[in-house]
């Protein structure tokens, strides 16, 4: 179990990002910032845990480039877009990490930790220890376990995943649901 009193602003917060900011589409990718809708109340929450974490990284699985449906140009265009809207509501992201590999077995596609370790090398204070990943899928929860650190799950896509799981330590409605058990904390 997490206990959320002992997060301080040391920590850093590992972000999924489809069906955690936004709406996941069904068996699909979002191709372009008019198919990226924010869940509601992201935006506040993304204010609250700029306020509580040190750093904030995104780490996404973006099988679509793999596939050829999509390039990393356009991806770049919606990380821009939602990064803008994101500081313009008062949060922040400070890195986004992607892997567009088709291959399950590669280092950086979750559940694989490499994103975690390039964003270490990145930000070399964090300390994955005190770092937690918040995901919608367990592949989110196995890479947060694969790089030693903390794991939030949201049930915004899978609400009746049976609970207890032992990958999970905190499972949580949606990202405010988590901003507002925080800031209680």
């Amino acid at each position: 179990m997490l206990d959320l009193r002992q997060i301080d602003n040391s920590w850093t917060l590992f972000l999924d990002r489809d069906g955690v900011l936004n709406i996941e589409k069904y068996q699909d990718y979002v191709y372009n910032y008019g198919e990226f809708h924010f869940y509601e109340g992201v935006l506040d929450a993304m204010r609250i845990l700029a306020t509580r974490f040190d750093r904030i990284v995104i780490t996404t699985n973006q099988k679509g480039i793999g596939k050829g449906l999509m390039t990393d140009a356009d991806l770049q265009q919606i990380h821009d877009r939602m990064v803008q809207d994101i500081e313009a509501a008062g949060g922040r992201v400070d890195k986004i990490y992607y892997c567009s590999s088709i291959d399950n077995n590669h280092t950086h596609r979750k559940p694989q930790p490499g994103m975690a370790f390039d964003a270490v090398k990145d930000f070399p204070l964090i300390d994955l220890r005190k770092s937690l990943i918040v995901g919608n899928n367990l592949s989110d929860m196995e890479f947060g376990r694969n790089a030693g650190m903390h794991t939030v799950f949201v049930q915004t896509t899978h609400p009746d995943l049976s609970l207890p799981n032992a990958l999970i330590d905190l499972a949580v409605l949606d990202l405010p649901a988590f901003a507002k058990a925080l800031q209680g904390a």
